[in-house]
């Protein structure tokens, strides 16, 4: 059973359609970067990152070093589209794009750890052999076939992102307007628009077309006799997400991934009409089974297990943010707040407290975010740590912050008595200067 339901061959049309789709998206990613001014402002002008904890050895290029390392990352994600020394292009890419996405966390969102995922996972799939220049300079690379396992992968690992996407709106802030209506309020000023975002039945429609849409994307398409009406449905969700929240290239390689769900025959008719059609349904056992079945088990376990490890932390991950990366928890709150670090010099017993002017160390963005996030506010006091020891002073750092989730009532954020500076990051527990609250 398992062998006919991962090793069958089928036509590989839909993968290597979707090939170069990717290969142009993650091209215009990595180019918009330097176009837009992004890499100048999250890498090049900050004094430093904040990468992910435990990954200090992260940091930007010197100079103009980033500017070079995302135009390698363009060339590469052209490479890719082509079929260019694909294996080496595709990893390639996926190394550098894993540095951007553990360097920094200023510029987060869940869509760049979905794209590091299929990066992951483009890595090892057969998507250059057809219609590509490997293939036109060794023709004995050309296969017209996949085995099943290279498109189920693809769709398990949709299935997983929006149905965590759905499962996590179920809750009140979500299901009682509040969060769509404040992501429309910063929006108001949208030219033609505006206005409509900010009507009532917008965000009503907002909130239950994103709880069904995620929950019933994956199977509808899967469905032959829903399949083209959720596709047009999709079109219409995934270029409104773009114009409103401006979420870079994911709306269009979220349509991109439809090529895996409608039929090999369409799909063939449609993009690759020249090439042989596959019809043979072999069975070919791989010599790589007994190393491809651990493998994906343990992939998909971790990815299933991932999203909710928030239920094995003490406190409400809304608030406590303990277990949200890495979630699928997209566009669920909104946090603002004030957070003040005070410095004293733990050699001198008359030392008073001195307020740190956050400006003259991070960017409006960084400030934003070491006012609201707990692990950017415990590695900014290692940052000021690190700072005042290499003038040779020992200092304690202590926090007065006040945070507000979905604007509600600013509440204590960080135990005032603790030193930020020495204590550890827990990682996989919670952390207990964080105050938690019995209320969700």
């Amino acid at each position: 059973m398992i062998n006919r339901w991962l090793f069958t061959h089928i036509d590989n049309s839909s993968l290597v359609v979707f090939r170069v789709l990717f290969g142009f998206l993650i091209a215009a990613e990595s180019f918009g970067a330097i176009a837009t001014g992004w890499i100048r402002r999250t890498l090049i002008e900050p004094q430093f990152t904040f990468n992910f904890i435990g990954l200090d050895f992260l940091q930007p290029l010197p100079g103009s070093g980033m500017y070079y390392y995302f135009a390698t990352m363009g060339i590469l994600g052209l490479l890719i589209m082509i079929g260019y020394k694909y294996t080496w292009s595709i990893i390639g890419y996926t190394i550098l794009w894993a540095g951007v996405y553990f360097m920094q966390k200023a510029s987060y969102n869940n869509h760049y750890y979905l794209l590091l995922l299929l990066c992951m996972m483009m890595s090892i799939l057969p998507a250059a052999n057809y219609f590509s220049i490997d293939t036109k300079l060794n023709p004995g690379l050309k296969k017209v076939s996949m085995p099943r396992w290279c498109l189920l992968i693809v769709i398990a690992q949709l299935w997983i992102v929006y149905t965590y996407a759905s499962v996590a709106k179920f809750y009140p802030d979500w299901l009682d307007y509040t969060v769509p209506k404040n992501l429309m309020i910063s929006r108001a000023n949208y030219p033609v628009i505006g206005e409509i975002l900010q009507k009532h039945w917008t965000h009503v429609s907002i909130t239950y077309f994103g709880i069904l849409f995620d929950l019933l994307v994956i199977p509808l398409l899967l469905w032959k006799r829903t399949r083209l009406l959720i596709f047009f449905i999709g079109i219409f969700f995934h270029l409104f997400n773009s114009i409103v929240f401006q979420i870079g290239i994911f709306p269009y390689l979220s349509l991109a991934f439809c090529v895996f769900f409608f039929s090999k025959e369409k799909v063939h008719r449609l993009f690759m009409k020249k090439k042989e059609f596959y019809t043979d349904n072999e069975i070919i056992i791989p010599s790589y089974k007994n190393l491809l079945i651990p493998i994906l088990s343990i992939w998909f376990i971790i990815q299933i297990v991932l999203p909710i490890r928030h239920w094995m932390i003490p406190g409400d991950v809304l608030w406590t943010e303990e277990g949200h990366r890495l979630s699928w928890r997209m566009m669920l709150r909104g946090r603002s707040g004030t957070t003040h670090f005070y410095v004293v010099d733990k050699n001198d017993p008359e030392a008073k407290r001195v307020r740190i002017r956050k400006k003259e160390y991070l960017s409006k963005k960084q400030i934003r975010l070491a006012s609201t996030k707990p692990d950017a506010i415990w590695q900014f006091a290692q940052r000021l740590k690190k700072v005042y020891r290499d003038k040779g002073k020992d200092i304690a750092v202590f926090v007065d912050s006040k945070v507000s989730v979905n604007r509600k009532k600013r509440k204590t954020f960080i135990d005032a008595t603790t030193d930020l500076a020495n204590v550890p990051w827990n990682y996989f527990t919670t952390n207990p200067w964080i105050i938690k609250y019995d209320e969700k």
